[in-house]
């Protein structure tokens, strides 16, 4: 009996506590706010749930430099699409295509990335873009 009871009371303490949440795309990104951004790597987290990436970039008009967040896929989903670790660098001059953030941070759901130096495009094994 006394198990019974166990499972419920850790299943509530892990709801009110909270877990790693995992959100929906269309509640963070807009796919109605496209962006093709180029700029220089400045970090790059490969970690799950989602791998990001960090860019610097430097508006034309103003001259300030804005260091965006790109979100891609999961590790496993990237690894299967063709990428390694060492496919995306800190210093390395990108183009990135995708949605823009709901709130108009400098965050992205990253959908393309180009890399300069040998033209190759990326796909981002994201499933909404």
């Amino acid at each position: 009996m006394r198990t019974n009871v166990f499972f419920p009371i850790v299943a509530v303490l892990l709801a009110v506590t909270g877990t790693p949440a995992h959100h929906s795309f269309s509640a963070e990104f807009d796919a109605k706010q496209p962006f093709k951004l180029t700029g220089t790597v400045t970090k790059v987290e490969w970690t799950n749930p989602h791998v990001f990436f960090h860019v610097d970039i430097v508006d034309e008009k103003s001259g300030a430099t804005t260091n965006w967040a790109f979100e891609m896929g999961n590790v496993n989903a990237l690894m299967r699409a063709g990428w390694k670790r060492t496919s995306l660098k800190a210093g390395d001059r990108v183009t990135v295509e995708g949605s823009r953030a709901r709130d108009g941070s400098p965050l992205g759901n990253a959908a393309t990335v180009v890399l300069a130096t040998t033209g190759e495009r990326l796909f981002t094994a994201q499933g909404n873009n």
